[in-house]
C-alpha cells in the first residue's frame, strides 16, 4: 500500500533539513554552535533600509540620510558577514535550495511581529531574469519568500511582478552603477488593488538599488506601499 504523502515530506525527502551554515543534516533549521557565530539585527538598525547603526542615537545610516528610498522600510535578519556570506553563496549558486525553506522561517520567527505591524496584503519575492532562472534552475528569493507566507499565512504572489532585463551583477558595481544597471528592469503583470502593503523578499540588500527598482514598478502599477525583508544586510 502506498501511503500519499504531503509536499513537505516530499521536499525533506528530495532536500533533507540542514543547518544553511555548516550544512549539517538536523531538523530545526540553524543549529545551536553555529547560530551563536551569526550576527542577528535585533536593536540599533536604520528606522528606513535596516542596516545594523554603529551609533545608538542615530535614527538612519549614512546611506539613508544622504539618499531617499522608493520603498517605505525594510528589514534584514542577519548582517551579511562571515560564515553567513558562504551560506548564501551556496543557496544561490550550489544548488542548496533547502536552505531557502530555513532562511524563510527564520525570518518569519525573527521579523514575524514586524511583518504583521506592517499588515502585509501580500508577499512577492524579487525576480530572476527568466534564462538567469533556466541556468540556475529555481529563484533563490521565491524559496524564502514560500515559507515566509506559509509560516506567516500570507500569499505569495510569484507572477506580479516579472524580471524584463538581464542585468550584470551588482557586486562589482558602484552605487550610482548599480542604481543605472537596475532601471527599466522590472515590469508589473497583474493587479494592484489600491492600498494594498506589498512585501519584498531577496536573500541580500546592500545598497537598496534593486529594492528601490522593484517598489518604483509596483508603485507605478498601482497606488500601494512597499516594504522589504531579506535574509541579510550589508553594513
Amino acid at each position: 500500500m502506498i501511503r500519499d504523502i504531503k509536499t513537505g515530506d516530499l521536499l525533506d525527502y528530495l532536500y533533507p533539513p540542514r543547518c544553511p551554515i555548516c550544512d549539517g543534516i538536523q531538523t530545526k533549521g540553524i543549529c545551536d554552535p553555529c547560530r551563536k557565530e551569526l550576527v542577528f539585527i535585533r536593536e540599533d538598525y536604520c528606522m528606513k533600509c535596516g542596516k545594523p547603526l554603529t551609533e545608538e542615537r542615530e535614527e538612519y545610516c549614512a546611506d539613508c540620510r544622504k539618499r531617499t528610498h522608493v520603498f517605505e522600510a525594510g528589514r534584514a535578519v542577519f548582517s551579511y558577514q562571515g560564515k553567513l556570506k558562504q551560506s548564501i553563496y551556496r543557496l544561490k549558486y550550489r544548488g542548496k535550495q533547502e536552505y531557502g525553506r530555513v532562511f524563510g522561517a527564520e525570518t518569519a520567527r525573527q521579523l514575524g511581529p514586524w511583518i504583521a505591524r506592517a499588515q502585509i496584503t501580500r508577499i512577492v519575492p524579487i525576480p530572476l531574469h527568466p534564462s538567469r532562472k533556466r541556468e540556475r534552475g529555481y529563484n533563490q528569493a521565491a524559496l524564502i519568500a514560500r515559507e515566509l507566507g506559509r509560516q506567516l499565512e500570507i500569499p505569495v504572489d510569484e507572477s506580479l511582478l516579472c524580471r524584463v532585463k538581464r542585468t550584470a551583477p551588482q557586486k562589482t558595481l558602484t552605487g550610482a552603477e548599480r542604481r543605472k544597471n537596475q532601471a527599466g528592469a522590472f515590469a508589473v503583470r497583474g493587479e494592484i488593488r489600491p492600498g494594498e502593503r506589498i512585501l519584498l523578499v531577496d536573500d541580500i540588500y546592500t545598497t537598496g538599488s534593486t529594492a528601490d527598482a522593484a517598489a518604483a514598478e509596483l508603485k507605478r502599477g498601482g497606488k500601494c506601499r512597499i516594504y522589504v525583508v531579506v535574509v541579510a544586510i550589508g553594513g
